[in-house]
């Protein structure tokens, strides 16, 4: 009987041993599984801080491009406004602009074409004076102008411009009617008009000035024979 007794107890302290043991364990793993949570949510911090780094240094970035970009494009428009602005400010107040055409204090080399007139006014052939266009002072320029008294209308201006015989006779007249602006111009009737040999029927103002445009007129003057070539000379 007294060895049953003994067994027993000793079985039921080694189940009591067993039991603090499972407990122990159990009290260890709770207190150890904050720890870890803690440790992955530190993690997924860290990865938010660096993703939102990452976002930040993204945003710099494109503000920077788009601050480059809107510099470059202002740097742009100043200096078309600058070009602009300084063709169409006369170099002599005097000369002012006319059918958009500018007084210049240099040579515009985008377009440098050249046309030529002969003209004829109740018979007589009638040169085109040296000088029209040009300011007296030499100050300035305009873009059609004259050199000498040969008919070589010089088209010296910035690239894409167009212009007609009209923009420069306007200039003739306006600025340097002095040279001998024939009053018959001013009229439409009573010319004959040739361009590059052929018989022109519009008004002689809308005739374009292209390179080596040859333009004849004939005011009460019958019987001209209009040009067909001209000698440039290597212009």
């Amino acid at each position: 009987m007294l060895d049953t007794t003994v067994t027993s107890d000793a079985l039921n302290d080694r189940n009591t041993r067993l039991k603090r043991t499972h407990e122990r364990e159990m009290e260890s793993m709770s207190k150890q599984r904050p720890r870890q949570l803690t440790r992955q949510e530190h993690r997924r911090e860290e990865e938010r801080r660096r993703e939102d780094e990452r976002r930040r240094a993204a945003r710099a970035r494109r503000v920077t491009i788009i601050s480059i970009i809107a510099v470059g494009v202002l740097a742009v428009a100043v200096l078309v406004y600058f070009v602009i602005a300084q063709g169409q400010t006369p170099a002599n107040a005097a000369y002012p602009p006319i059918d958009n055409v500018s007084c210049q204090s240099t040579e515009q080399g985008g377009t440098h074409i050249h046309a030529h007139v002969t003209m004829y006014v109740n018979g007589t052939k009638t040169a085109l004076p040296a000088n029209i266009g040009i300011a007296p002072d030499s100050s300035c320029l305009y873009w059609l102008h004259t050199h000498d008294d040969t008919g070589v209308i010089h088209i010296e201006a910035p690239e894409g411009v167009s212009v007609t015989f009209g923009n420069f006779l306007h200039i003739w007249e306006q600025r340097f009617q002095q040279l001998g602006y024939p009053s018959q111009l001013s009229g439409a009737t009573g010319w004959q008009v040739y361009v590059n040999g052929k018989p022109f029927s519009g008004d002689f103002r809308t005739i374009p000035l292209h390179s080596h445009t040859l333009i004849t007129l004939a005011y009460n003057s019958p019987g001209v024979q209009p040009d067909t070539n001209y000698n440039w000379n290597g212009l």
